[in-house]
């Protein structure tokens, strides 16, 4: 008994030092505030890049994981389901990104004129479609766009337009993806051009207007010029998220038809979660990423990138 309560003392004892040499100090308190945040990030953000990067020169085979190199990625290559998803893609990009810049940009040079009224609720109502659940906004546009009983063919009929199948017929299809798209995402860049435009020194329009110079001319020799680093910032991180399109071609066309409007990260889940080809789809997302760093890349080598410090 009395070995016994000398043990527990013992243990009480060396606790107690541990204790005290992991109190925090002046200079180690900092380290027990970043302590959590750093651990988190290693769990879930670094651990799942490597473990990925790792699992896209493997494959599942009899039970266990095999190293097959560089398989996965050839076979990307040659794989026409994903050609064509890439395809689908870079034409989002190309069509959607450019008509929602200059739409963002007209808007927030409309809000930013100093004569209208109800500039607050105008911004609230361009804004809201940004704060709209991805899927519900995307439920939505499905029963409008819906062939049958849609609220658009319904206004079309008045007008003696036939009913179009907005989401059955491949070029209607991507149509109907990309105004889903610009009507989720241009009012949140247009609040990005609109503190862009509201950060141009008003000394520049009213020496231009004493020169005569008309509205015309100060929006592409003064607003477009200076203008130039927000538009490029928003380029950029609409291009990431048109890479990163899933939710209106999982949820709106279900990526047909026959892969008519199916994405690169909807064919990406497609493997993964559905075909549970975990290596072959975190190929795919390496190989996503080095074309977003690539299209990054050209667009800020043809624009000059931010502009001149």
């Amino acid at each position: 008994m009395v070995n016994g309560n000398l043990q527990d003392s013992k243990n009480r004892g060396l606790i107690s030092r541990i204790l005290i040499k992991l109190r925090p100090t002046p200079k180690t308190a900092p380290y027990y505030f970043i302590g959590p945040t750093f651990i988190l990030f290693l769990t879930f953000m670094l651990y799942p890049i490597l473990y990925s990067f790792i699992l896209s020169f493997q494959k599942f085979n009899a039970g266990s994981y095999e190293f097959v190199g560089l398989k996965n990625y050839f076979k990307l290559i040659n794989d026409p389901v994903f050609r064509k998803a890439l395809v689908n893609t870079v034409i989002y990009l190309i069509i959607q990104v450019p008509f929602m810049i200059f739409l963002s940009l007209i808007t927030a040079n409309f809000l930013n004129n100093k004569f209208l009224k109800y500039k607050k609720i105008f911004k609230i109502s361009y804004f809201l479609p940004a704060v709209t659940s991805l899927v519900a906004y995307s439920l939505i546009f499905k029963l409008l766009l819906n062939t049958d009983f849609g609220f658009v063919n319904y206004i079309l009929s008045f007008f003696s337009i036939p009913q179009i199948d907005w989401l059955n017929s491949p070029i209607a299809a991507k149509l109907s993806v990309i105004l889903a798209i610009t009507w989720r995402w241009t009012g949140y860049n247009m609040i990005i051009m609109l503190a862009g435009l509201q950060n141009i020194p008003k000394e520049i329009y009213e020496a231009s207007d004493i020169d005569g110079a008309s509205p015309i001319q100060k929006f592409f020799r003064i607003t477009l010029p200076m203008m130039k680093p927000i538009i490029l910032f928003c380029t950029i991180t609409s291009t990431i998220g048109t890479f990163k399109l899933f939710d209106e071609s999982y949820i709106l066309t279900g990526g047909g038809p026959n892969n008519a409007t199916i994405t690169v990260v909807h064919y990406l889940y497609n493997n993964g979660f559905r075909y549970l080809k975990f290596g072959y789809a975190s190929a795919m997302s390496y190989l996503l990423v080095l074309f977003i760093v690539a299209f990054s890349f050209l667009q800020f080598k043809f624009t000059g990138g931010m502009g001149d410090e």
